[in-house]
């Protein structure tokens, strides 16, 4: 089987071999000089939800004929989409209004909004469905919210401006959150939304993604251009793969056998071969992509 990843960069989404250009770029709101975008697939690839922190609309693409099929408007600084898992809803962070708001993905309209406050960034949804984890990146703490009841049940505190990485291992029982000020990964047991341990010695860490079998985790480190490779069972660093310039993504394929790494200066796509520990392609000719990588 052939995986075709779709990227979006600052400008550009590409899909396969047809790109799209946004034109308009709009002044941003709280926490403007932080720059990031977000690209969530629906479970049953229908439609592409597309974001630009710059940019107050977010598009939804037709994935069928890769054309533009609605503008969500009302933001301010959009920050990070993901799908509910049965693909009925679509959640959207706005780190400038504090929102997280509720679109149903059959009509693309809001139907609710959870208040994370100002600096709501990175989201994750729980193995099982019924919770969402947002980062505030301006309060250093997570929330977590009950989707059934959509409030929050819990504010862990204890990070250093969490961002975009943040991740809900395969078994659901640990929570990764990246911490951008202190450069590290910080555990959270999700049965007790404690931090129960840290992963330490990266530089400059932006997206991260863990295997199926829980045993590895990657991330970028767009400080040393580098992918790193961590074994989980003893939270150290065991290697690192050499990538482009300012790599952000770090976006695992279904099957576990290549990483994908968005590199913002760089302006390419390093293809990681996971067995190997090397880099297999590279894919030139973007426009500043980041950590917005989905398959």
């Amino acid at each position: 089987m052939t995986i075709f990843p779709l990227v979006a960069t600052r400008s550009l989404l590409q899909v396969a071999c047809f790109f799209v250009q946004s034109a308009v770029v709009y002044a941003a709101g709280f926490d403007d000089r932080i720059k990031n975008n977000s690209l969530a697939i629906s479970p049953n690839e229908t439609i592409a939800v597309v974001s630009y922190s710059d940019e107050p609309t977010v598009l939804v693409y037709d994935l069928k004929s890769g054309k533009v099929q609605s503008k969500l408007e009302g933001f301010l600084t959009p920050r990070n989409i993901v799908f509910a898992l049965d693909g009925a809803r679509f959640y959207i962070s706005d780190s400038g209004t504090g929102r997280i708001t509720i679109f149903d993905s059959a009509s693309l309209k809001p139907t609710g909004d959870l208040a994370a406050g100002p600096g709501a960034f990175g989201t994750a949804i729980s193995t099982d469905g019924s919770k969402l984890y947002v980062n505030n990146q301006a309060a250093s703490t997570v929330t977590v919210f009950d989707l059934k009841a959509n409030k929050a049940e819990s504010v862990i505190t204890g990070f250093a401006q969490p961002r975009q990485g943040v991740r809900v291992g395969p078994d659901g029982k640990q929570l990764y959150v990246t911490n951008f000020l202190g450069d590290n990964i910080m555990i959270v047991d999700t049965s007790t939304n404690k931090i129960i341990g840290e992963i330490s010695g990266f530089d400059k860490i932006r997206a991260i993604s863990i295997t199926a079998d829980g045993k590895k985790l990657y991330a970028a480190n767009s400080g040393s251009n580098s992918i790193a490779i961590v074994d989980l069972e003893t939270k150290k660093i065991v290697g690192a793969v050499k990538v482009g310039e300012d790599p952000y993504g770090a976006a695992l394929t279904p099957d576990g056998r290549f990483v994908y790494s968005g590199n913002l200066k760089g302006n390419s796509l390093s293809v990681i071969d996971t067995a190997t520990a090397t880099v297999v392609t590279t894919v030139t000719g973007l426009d500043e992509p980041r950590q917005a990588i989905a398959f």
